[in-house]
């Protein structure tokens, strides 16, 4: 296993204070170029998607300046992220806020190149319409040699897996994983969806996803099965092909994560979210997103520092996964 000593390092907080220079993702050197790196973070600050309320488009830039709060080697799993893989803040990706669809067209254009570069996009938004041009950035027309779909595991309140909106739209957070997997970019039957909640439209508001061959978790049944039980069935789903992370703030409880755009009471507290992320431990990941963070609805930043300690718990896991991809670490290690 490498040292990683000619890698990107985070500034320290016992170097430089945690409120002082540029803030940066998890302070670590801005680039421009991806292919300098093998993980690149990458901001979507765009919340065109959005139903309710909106302010996600300002996520990006909080949980930046409260990602000073991670430091290098995780408490409990000891992975070094840094140590393992080349990481970096590779700004933020271009959107349009007056334009759903150019903004879509730019986001994908912008994770293509990423992805062509051979570099993991971890990113931060945003509404969880981001995903979408995301995934067509990074598996349109399959993923890896075998070009097959990606599987997911998505934390979130909500199925997003409606089909239109306001009279036939189809383009809003409320809809990226029915457009994913019509698409082709998700297989539908390596898909969990953790957390599901909330009161519906229509009784079958969350048939589709299930009648697709999704493993829907409500929370009631995340309650009953525990911890343990949900993770093992997670990696049961997704199994050992390309897989995606995405994490939407509004899986967790409000009272933990107020700054939201569409909150759902009742979710899971932010410790056992960061066990669920552990135990994806030596998945096939490929990626991964935190979204709906939505700083004017909660001054004192807390949501947007539990979204980016979820993305450091992912970052820790992708790392792993790129090491192990190119041979720096063993199986044993993960």
């Amino acid at each position: 296993m490498t040292d990683g000593k000619e890698f990107p390092q985070p500034v320290a907080g016992t170097v430089v204070p945690r409120f002082g220079d540029v803030a940066t993702f998890m302070r670590l050197p801005l680039f421009r170029n991806p292919a300098e790196l093998e993980i690149g973070l990458v901001g979507v600050p765009w919340d065109g998607g959005t139903t309710n309320r909106p302010g996600a488009r300002h996520g990006p830039r909080q949980m930046r300046d409260l990602s000073t709060m991670m430091r290098r080697i995780h408490h409990v799993t000891h992975v070094a992220p840094y140590e393992l893989a080349k990481c970096g803040d590779l700004g933020d990706a271009p959107v349009n806020p007056a334009s759903v669809d150019d903004s879509l067209e730019r986001i994908e254009k912008h994770f293509a190149k990423i992805h062509a570069a051979g570099t993991v996009p971890l990113s931060a938004g945003g509404d969880h319409l981001i995903t979408l041009p995301i995934m067509r950035g990074i598996a349109k027309g399959g993923y890896g040699p075998e070009r097959a779909p990606l599987g997911m595991v998505h934390f979130d309140a909500h199925s997003d897996t409606w089909d239109t909106y306001f009279g036939g739209y189809k383009y809003t957070h409320g809809t990226p994983f029915r457009r994913a997997v019509e698409e082709g970019l998700l297989d539908p039957k390596r898909v969990v969806q953790i957390g599901i909640r909330g009161s519906m439209y229509k009784r079958d508001d969350n048939d589709w996803a299930v009648e697709q061959g999704m493993r829907v978790i409500t929370i009631e049944e995340y309650f009953d099965l525990g911890v343990e039980k949900v993770i093992a069935e997670a990696r049961r789903v997704v199994g050992t092909a390309p897989t995606y992370i995405s994490f939407d703030v509004d899986g967790l409880d409000p009272a933990y994560a107020p700054g939201t755009g569409t909150p759902e009471i009742g979710g899971y507290a932010p410790h056992e979210a960061q066990r669920m992320l552990r135990g994806l431990r030596g998945l096939n990941l490929v990626g991964g997103d935190v979204v709906e963070v939505s700083p004017p609805f909660d001054m004192s930043g807390n949501t947007a520092l539990v979204g980016v300690t979820m993305m450091w718990e992912i970052l820790c896991l992708l790392a792993e996964a790129v090491a192990k991809r190119k041979g720096k670490i063993g199986r044993a290690h993960v």
